[in-house]
């Protein structure tokens, strides 16, 4: 509920603080005093349109601000935190509360600002968190439930369990039938360019796989052609190594190898090593010098004899591999692995533009099948819906005869429509057939504002239990009706300010005498300047009698008002 409401140089009032409570407040006062403005505040900080000429006269700026208190799961706390701003949050109790500060400024050039728990936010942002909070119903406000959308869930709200349960059945359905009519459609879509895709995909696959390369095979192949273009240098370079190394079998000249000058030098150490243990360790050194290059050398024996004797026939067996691979690379990928890769995410695509012919029967027999299921469920919401509307409209018109609108009759249009959507498959609209034998028309639509707020305060009464808005601002909901009609827009004043907290701006004092709270709004002797002020009980008993008599001295129309505030308490 708002707890506090600060007004700044807005219209009349300079400066005034409206604290509020919870139940029903009353704001009165005399024509011209500002009562208004309240209103136009609470509109500020719906994120109505800023109006420079509501700031006052020699102002630079009107502000409207509210502190308001929600429960911790309230929409409008995580609204909040969303766009930045702060939440206090409270231990009330068991429960946990959130305060929620919004603000608005308009200059007097027109320029808007708005604030969201402490944080500037955009006027939509404000908006948002406002309408969650607050529903004004006044002659120039917009009302809460005249969108088709906002009608549709408060009659599913007052319907009850047996829609909410229909409803989530209904959902899924729809939502695994759009699925399969979205996999038909792709199949049937671009059928011919699907066909393309496919045979393109097709003889690519079969021209890679008529060459049928292997993982890493173009790096290998690639070493081994430079290996057999280089065949004879190879074999002339281990030839020379290994006669270096060990000599050749047409070598006279004894020692003239490594191998040979390292035993000569071992076998010279080895012949004096037990003279000294220094020499002993060189000798076991060049041992082993030995025993290494007598390995190379029979290495590059085995190397120099191994080396391909038909090596320009296999290189030109290389050559044409590589030649193929090459065909594939310049194609599909810059290596055989990439061209590997690349078939395996064509054989998937592949797969997906043909259309296995059974499995698309399938689809479309789901499909089929699922319709059916929809309509059926279409079908329940539409009875269920219907029978809601009929003791929805038949609760509100007796709220509206109460109203003295006795005539007036609520319609609740329950249609059904030509295409599944999430709710269903119909249309509802709120309509008011002004009198008997009278075309119904859609709320908003040729009846006065007070007559609006009538029928928006009957719709809010039957409907606050199961869709309750935290705050309702009433303006105007008394205009043209005085007497008994007066006690009884009152009486169900009261009985909306049950669930939520009620604020109205009224002249009767029938309606008055109902407040939990009573605020009268003041001006000044030249009207330059208003006040707010919380009445107590005897300066309750004045106002009603000014509002009842115009004099509020009269000690009969206080009598008068006592005589009201005792009916209302009864």
């Amino acid at each position: 509920m708002i707890e506090e409401i600060h007004i700044h140089d807005l219209g009349v009032i300079t400066d005034a603080v409206l604290p509020l409570g919870p139940g029903l407040s009353v704001l009165s006062g005399e024509t011209g005093a500002g009562k208004t403005m309240v209103v136009t505040a609470l509109g500020m900080l719906l994120g109505n349109r800023a109006d420079a000429g509501a700031v006052r006269s020699g102002s630079a700026k009107a502000l409207a601000e509210a502190t308001v208190r929600v429960p911790a799961e309230h929409p409008a706390v995580g609204l909040v935190e969303e766009s930045g701003g702060t939440v206090d949050h409270e231990d009330v109790g068991r429960a946990q509360e959130g305060l929620v500060l919004l603000s608005r400024t308009v200059s007097a050039e027109g320029r808007s600002r708005a604030h969201v728990g402490g944080r500037a936010a955009p006027v939509g942002t404000l908006g948002a968190v406002g309408e969650t909070l607050v529903a004004v119903h006044g002659q120039s406000d917009q009302l809460r439930l005249k969108s088709p959308v906002a009608q549709r869930k408060s009659l599913d709200d007052y319907a009850g369990p047996p829609i909410a349960h229909e409803l989530g059945l209904y959902r899924e359905k729809l939502a695994r039938y759009r699925s399969v009519v979205a996999t038909l459609r792709a199949a049937k879509e671009n059928s011919r360019e699907r066909a393309l895709q496919a045979q393109s995909l097709t003889t690519a696959l079969a021209e890679i796989d008529a060459v049928e390369p292997v993982p890493g095979e173009d790096a290998q192949l690639d070493a081994e052609s430079e290996k057999l273009t280089n065949l004879e240098a190879l074999r002339s370079a281990a030839l020379t190594a290994h006669t270096a190394l060990s000599g050749s079998d047409d070598d006279d000249a004894a020692g003239a190898n490594a191998v040979a000058m390292l035993s000569q030098a071992q076998q010279a150490l080895e012949n004096e090593a037990d003279a000294d243990p220094d020499l002993a360790a060189l000798a076991v050194r060049v041992r082993e010098l030995t025993v290494v290059a007598a390995d190379v050398a029979a290495d590059l024996s085995g190397y120099g004899s191994g080396l391909d004797e038909d090596g320009p026939a296999r290189l030109a067996e290389v050559e044409a591999r590589r030649s193929a691979l090459r065909r594939l690379t310049k194609k599909y990928g810059a290596t055989i692995d990439e061209v590997l890769a690349w078939a395996d995410d064509a054989r998937a695509s592949l797969e997906k533009l043909v259309v296995d012919p059974h499995r698309e029967e399938e689809l479309r027999a789901e499909g089929e099948a699922l319709r059916a299921g929809l309509e059926e469920h279409a079908a329940t919401l539409l009875s269920l819906r219907r029978a809601a509307a009929k003791r929805l409209a038949a609760a509100v018109s007796e709220e509206l005869t109460a109203l003295a609108m006795p005539n007036a009759t609520l319609v609740v249009a329950v249609e059904p429509a030509e295409r599944f959507t999430d709710d269903g498959r119909d249309s509802i609209e709120f309509m008011l057939a002004p009198h008997a034998g009278a075309t119904p028309r859609p709320l908003g639509k040729g009846a006065s504002g007070g007559e609006l707020s009538r029928i928006m305060l009957a719709l809010e009464v039957v409907l606050s239990e199961v869709d309750p808005v935290p705050t309702f601002v009433f303006d105007e909901v008394d205009s043209g009706v005085g007497g008994k009609a007066a006690v009884e827009i009152g009486r169900r004043l009261k009985m909306l300010a049950r669930n939520v907290q009620v604020l109205v701006v009224t002249h009767l004092p029938q309606v008055a005498a109902f407040a939990d709270q009573h605020v009268l709004v003041t001006k000044s002797a030249d009207s330059s300047v208003s006040d707010v002020k919380v009445l107590t009980h005897e300066e309750r008993v004045v106002e009603l009698a000014r509002m009842l008599a115009g004099h509020e001295d009269s000690d009969a129309a206080r009598e008068h008002a006592r005589e009201l505030l005792r009916g209302a308490t009864a």
